[in-house]
């Protein structure tokens, strides 16, 4: 396999620190977050990145593209795995790993590129496949579906407790969030296993997540709801 140029190299490793700075900052800054504060926590040069983004809209743009790789990624991965259960836990258990302070704010602040609505479907149609697949295996609750699975991930993505001690600089107690962080998810992923009391309410609608992303000054376009 040939070696990436030197150049193209450094883009990739910029973008991925530029990607995973967003997600912490706009956690805690929302929609608002500069460009500057993220290039900053980045470690990246914010003249060199607007050299090569031509405006802060197109940065989140190709963020967001980046976000719904990892989820495809995701996707795949535990689709090669023999038990459907494990194959499923392997996908939620990576999305909420890498989803942490998520893209979330970005919905309806910026325009859904073509790039970004292609990836959103293949991100969906693997997700539904892992769940079908749960189903047919008897592993997965049968009333559990694929958007409780999206919205359980979007939940447990974000660890409060974990951000405010980071902040803190408390890192007498940062594993011991982390450990507290796990049992959680695994009482949540239990959960999902067969043989508990029926699901309240009504299935909840894609459009739950998906309209959050309909662009304010188009109000025509929809689009992924996982970065």
């Amino acid at each position: 396999m040939a070696r990436k140029a030197p150049r193209h190299a450094e883009a990739e490793r910029n973008d991925q620190a530029l990607l995973e700075a967003a997600k912490k900052v706009l956690a805690v800054d929302g929609a608002h977050a500069s460009v500057a504060t993220i290039a900053a926590r980045a470690g990246v040069g914010i003249a060199s990145l607007y050299r090569r983004y031509r405006s802060k809209d197109e940065l989140f743009q190709h963020l967001c593209a980046l976000s719904l790789d990892q989820w495809i990624q995701a996707a795949e991965r535990g689709l090669q795995h023999d038990d459907p259960w494990e194959g499923l836990v392997h996908y939620i258990s990576a999305c909420i790993e890498f989803s942490g302070g998520s893209l979330g704010p970005l919905a309806g602040t910026i325009a859904v590129t073509d790039e970004m609505a292609a990836k959103f479907t293949r991100s969906d149609e693997l997700m539904r496949d892992l769940v079908a697949r749960a189903h047919v295996a008897g592993v997965l609750r049968p009333d559990a579906t694929a958007m409780d699975i999206s919205l359980l991930i979007e939940q447990l993505g974000k660890s409060p407790l974990i951000e405010q001690l980071d902040r803190q600089d408390r890192t007498d107690l940062i594993d011991a969030a982390h450990n507290a962080r796990k049992r959680a998810i695994a009482i949540a992923l239990d959960g999902l296993r067969p043989g508990h009391p029926q699901l309240p309410g009504s299935t909840p609608p894609p459009a739950l997540l998906a309209e959050r992303w309909e662009h304010a000054p188009t109000g025509t376009t929809r689009s992924p709801e996982r970065p």
